[in-house]
């Protein structure tokens, strides 16, 4: 899952990215209105983590925006504006949940699994494949009720291919999900958790299968069969 953060306080970047990176999240981190909007341009996230208070305007403006531009990306504000008529504007226009600094990690991390298991959300709180059940509000993996050890980026891959179970998932797709701007893509990185997660499957005997499709993607399947 990959969040935006528009937030002008760097010390708050900082134990927030971390915070969100540790439970699995990318995170994608910028100080004011435009480099936040150029961000929504180019990539699709699964939630928005919206200041108020920026450099260079009303984080309400980029809201309305992207509302008005047909944009349904969940939305939370991020804010020390405590007023209720405050509250009520950027609802009205379209925020789908406050959250008043300062705040609890654990609870900006509760708000935003909350917006992405609404209805049409990104997030399941489980998800099965097989013998293979990922629990996605722990962020632990098992496999005939055993869990099993595995990296944040192999973790994140296979999220990707059990929401897409029996459909491929292109190589773009899982770098976008995987890696935020600051943070260097090789040419081969998907190719290597691939193979290290297969490895992972295989030795827990999971039942479940990673095809590779050339030049295409990749594509997960309960049935036993050749890798590609």
């Amino acid at each position: 899952m990959r969040l935006l953060l528009v937030e002008d306080n760097e010390r708050l970047i900082e134990s927030a990215t971390l915070g969100l990176e540790r439970v699995g999240f990318t995170v994608d981190s910028f100080t004011t209105l435009g480099e936040g909007e150029a961000a929504i341009e180019s990539v699709r996230y699964d939630t928005i983590i919206l200041d108020l208070g920026l450099p260079d305007g009303d984080g309400l403006v980029l809201l309305s925006k992207m509302r008005l531009n047909g944009d349904s990306t969940p939305v939370l504000i991020l804010t020390a504006r405590d007023g209720v008529d405050d509250r009520v504007k950027g609802l009205n226009i379209g925020a789908d949940d406050y959250l008043l600094k300062p705040f609890a990690m654990e609870e900006l991390v509760a708000r935003i699994r909350a917006l992405l298991r609404r209805p049409g959300g990104a997030l399941g709180s489980s998800l099965t494949a097989g013998n293979v059940t990922f629990d996605t509000t722990a962020r632990e993996v098992s496999i005939d009720e055993k869990a099993i050890n595995i990296s944040r980026r192999e973790m994140g891959v296979l999220e990707q291919l059990m929401r897409r179970k029996g459909r491929v998932v292109p190589k773009d797709v899982l770098e976008d999900k995987l890696y935020g701007f600051d943070e260097e893509v090789t040419s081969n990185s998907v190719e290597v958790h691939i193979s290290r997660l297969r490895k992972r499957l295989l030795n827990a005997e999971a039942s479940i299968t990673i095809h590779t499709l050339r030049g295409v993607g990749y594509l997960l399947s309960e049935e036993s069969g050749p890798e590609g």
